[in-house]
């Protein structure tokens, strides 16, 4: 019998993949046998997590391409050269995350309201349409939109993140009903707390820690590496029959 979960011969794009759970997730990907394409904003990043990447996985097993999420053309230019090296694309992950606002909502301005939707949103709805149809065309494809637990709760200072979060939720599911018969899944993830640069200013401070995990069943935050594992699943055969769905990976804080 085939590994369920061996991604060779899979070529796989993940944004926001230079650090935290972008970079954690191509490495596993990487790990599994898939080509992965690293891309952040910041080139050489890209190529640093690249480079450390193949390091662990002993093979060359990533090309690093910079792109900014905010412009369309530059994320099909992104897609394109993926493409124009490996052939194809069979696995995208929607990572890429920015904070523009920490306040209430009636400190929002529209530029930043404008901007955290561009990123967070409207950014991952232009991949998938660039990359779904040749996805269809070969009957296989999976997407994955990494969205966030404060999509389905209610956090101060954290309004505009939230709802663009929540709004990949909805994102999904529409994407899974349309593309659903030609074979292509469609999921999101949705983290906790996690180590990453995007929440230092919250897993830094020692009382903020307490309070957040004290609802946490297992006790802590998450690292990085904590959601890779979900993301290989969805990517390969063992997540074939898995479409539409939000999986909470919170260290159960909201069970």
């Amino acid at each position: 019998m085939s590994n369920l979960f061996d991604l060779s011969g899979k070529v796989a794009i993940v944004t926001g993949a230079s650090r935290g759970i972008g970079k954690a997730m191509a490495h596993r990907l990487a790990e599994h046998g898939a080509q992965v394409v690293v891309s952040a904003r910041d080139a050489g990043a890209c190529q640093a997590a690249a480079d450390e990447i193949d390091a662990l996985v002993g093979r060359q097993a990533t090309l690093a391409i910079g792109a900014d999420l905010a412009h369309k053309a530059s994320l099909q230019a992104l897609v394109d050269a993926a493409e124009a090296h490996y052939g194809k694309v069979d696995v995208l992950v929607c990572n890429a995350a920015a904070s523009f606002h920490g306040g209430p909502m009636a400190t929002l301005s529209d530029e930043d309201f404008r901007r955290t939707l561009e990123v967070k949103l409207l950014a991952n709805h232009w991949l998938a349409q660039m990359v779904a149809p040749r996805m269809a065309a070969r009957r296989d494809g999976a997407i994955v939109i990494v969205s966030s637990v404060g999509a389905m709760r209610a956090n101060a200072g954290t309004g505009a993140y939230s709802i663009s979060k929540a709004a990949d939720l909805a994102l999904v599911r529409a994407l899974a009903l349309e593309w659903g018969t030609a074979n292509i899944r469609v999921n999101a993830v949705a983290p906790g707390l996690v180590r990453t640069e995007l929440s230092r200013g919250m897993w830094e401070d020692p009382v903020a820690v307490a309070r957040v995990t004290a609802s946490y069943k297992l006790g802590r935050i998450g690292m990085p590496d904590d959601l890779a594992g979900i993301a290989v699943y969805l990517a390969s055969a063992a997540g074939a029959w898995t479409t539409g769905q939000t999986f909470i990976v919170d260290g159960g804080a909201l069970s």
